[in-house]
């Protein structure tokens, strides 16, 4: 690998922050969200999102309750502009959503981006950027630093121009790669910036520090952005917002670090959609904190949906095992994990009975899951699944939440071996139809019928108890001062087919007459052991037709 052709973070830009305070912080309140789906995701997308596409994605951010949503790049395209003059036009956004619209420091340009939220009843954020970094500056720009400099303030005065007279537009600075340009320069223009729009605590001006390609850890941007947190100059005048990029597949946490270094605000995309590796996922960022018991100020309750219509509008399908939403991300194929979460949700029913507190309410301590499903809408269905890696505790789980067998453990561990077999002979998953249907022709099915049972009753109580049991062979045999299961067992070997009852656990499944009973027999004959299973509408006569099926698997075994 050609790895001397790149350079450390530390030989590119100056970091200069030698006391840090966040690593010493928490994280107890939701900063802004700003989802910029619509403007940053929308043109990472091989097909930008149609009118249809985008009204809808609008009012999916709104209905989860986003408060300031990045709208378009009205100057860019008369689509974006088009969807701008529909927000003045109509009711879709509710009073209480601002509306923030891009625009790069061209007079040109800045004055159409002015023209297209005209009208607009809402807060409106005009957000001016500009690239900083060396490298932009040279290679793009092709300005030194005095002329740049010029460049961004000529753009603010412009802005100033157009939008001034508008009282219910704010303004919002992003100098472009700042996680690469030097942080005396970058905190010069954005002072500069703050002075010419007169940023006050009663009208903040919203510095936005992208990392727009990322190039480090997520520690050195927390640094740079404690950095400007500590030495703007009306700091108390400022929204402190970033703009983290995925490139590193660190996005995350470079959110999560620099709202700990004094970030107020966030701007990306709901499940991380954006030009390369992506903007960082805002909706991974939101259920993070969530877990962690602080309140997203957004509503996740019906993930699936927001699901749907991401997916919709962007024609691109979300990966299996993204954070939160991936189709895998709240499923056990693992043995241990199984057992350790089918006794962590036991546990969880049976805290929730002892202490008269709902489930749904109840604190949570499942192992393995970070979040209880049921809080994004999900159900448990899918949170165990059965392949070859799967042990006993998944597969009793799925035969008790899908059929209502509560199998005895050593069941569970005899029935183990006959799904590993399976599994390991077709190398797939084995759904829960497949394992009652292997259960029932393990345990249930009776093989072929070397001997069945005709008839039985009992008459008498206590010493004058008779159990009268006729078998297809042999014929009819009384037995005195013995149960049924007893009396059954002793006319079996008086044929030829002796069965020795080791354990029996007895399950009735439903209530009234439309219950079902099935017993659970583990059996020794001559030298083997083994488990059969029976099922009726009565436990006596499920306990007798598991007897009869362990006479008839030791012949067939």
């Amino acid at each position: 690998m050609p790895s001397h052709r790149y350079r450390d973070v530390y030989d590119r830009v100056d970091v200069p922050l030698t006391q840090r305070d966040w690593p010493a912080a928490r994280l107890t309140d939701a900063p802004l969200w700003v989802p910029v789906d619509l403007r940053d995701g929308n043109q990472a997308l091989a097909e930008p999102m149609d009118p249809v596409r985008k009204r809808r994605f609008f009012e999916l951010l709104v209905a989860m309750g986003y408060k300031e949503i990045e709208v378009g790049y009205p100057s860019a395209s008369q689509t974006d502009f088009d969807f701008v003059r529909l927000l003045a036009r109509t009711d879709i956004a509710p009073a209480d959503v601002a509306i923030v619209v891009f625009t790069p420091a061209r007079r040109d340009l800045i004055e159409r981006t002015v023209a297209s939220v005209r009208g607009i009843r809402n807060e409106v954020v005009i957000h001016m950027y500009t690239a900083t970094a060396p490298t932009w500056r040279k290679v793009v720009l092709d300005k030194d630093t005095a002329e740049l400099r010029e460049l961004i303030l000529s753009g603010g005065r412009d802005v100033l121009e157009f939008a001034g007279d508008l009282p219910n537009v704010r303004f919002e600075f992003s100098p472009e790669v700042f996680n690469l340009t030097e942080p005396d320069f970058v905190l010069d223009i954005c002072d500069r910036m703050t002075t010419l729009w007169d940023a006050t605590p009663q009208r903040p001006v919203i510095l936005n520090l992208p990392a727009t390609v990322e190039v480090a850890t997520p520690n050195v941007y927390a640094d740079q952005i404690e950095y400007m947190h500590k030495n703007l100059a009306r700091r108390a005048s400022v929204i402190l917002s970033v703009h983290p990029h995925n490139d590193r597949g660190t996005g995350i946490a470079c959110a999560e670090l620099a709202v700990l270094a004094g970030a107020q605000r966030v701007e990306g995309c709901v499940f991380g959609n954006g030009e390369r590796t992506g903007n960082v996922d805002i909706a991974t960022l939101a259920l993070n904190l969530h877990a962690q018991g602080v309140d997203p100020m957004i509503d996740f309750s019906d993930i699936d949906e927001i699901r749907r219509t991401v997916e919709y509008c962007t024609r691109m399908p979300i990966h299996e095992r993204h954070p939160y939403i991936g189709d895998l991300v709240h499923t056990a194929f693992s043995g241990t994990h199984q057992d350790a979460i089918k006794k962590g949700m036991a546990e969880h029913r049976d805290r929730a009975a002892a202490t008269g507190i709902a489930e749904r309410e109840l604190d949570w301590r499942v192992p393995y899951l970070p979040i209880d499903p049921a809080d994004i809408g999900r159900s448990y269905d899918a949170v165990i699944r059965v392949n070859s890696q799967s042990g006993k505790g998944g597969i009793a789980y799925l035969l008790d939440t899908e059929y209502g067998l509560d199998l005895p453990r050593r069941l569970q561990i005899d029935f183990a071996r006959h799904v590993q077999a399976r599994t390991d002979d077709t190398g797939l998953e084995i759904t829960a139809a497949e394992l009652y249907e292997l259960f029932e022709a393990r345990y249930l099915d009776t093989p072929t019928e070397s001997v069945g049972l005709r008839a039985w009753r009992t008459t008498g109580a206590g010493d004058d108890t008779v159990t009268e049991v006729t078998l297809t062979i042999g014929g009819p045999a009384e037995y005195r001062d013995v149960g049924p299961i007893e009396a059954l067992t002793a006319a079996l070997a008086r044929v030829g087919y002796p069965v020795e009852v080791l354990g029996l656990t007895q399950q009735s499944i439903g209530a009234g007459n439309g219950g079902t009973a099935i017993t659970y027999l583990e059996f020794r004959g001559g030298e083997r052991t083994g488990w059969a299973c029976g099922r009726s509408d009565s436990v006596l006569a499920a306990s007798m037709a598991a007897v009869m099926r362990a006479a008839n698997t030791l012949v067939v075994d």
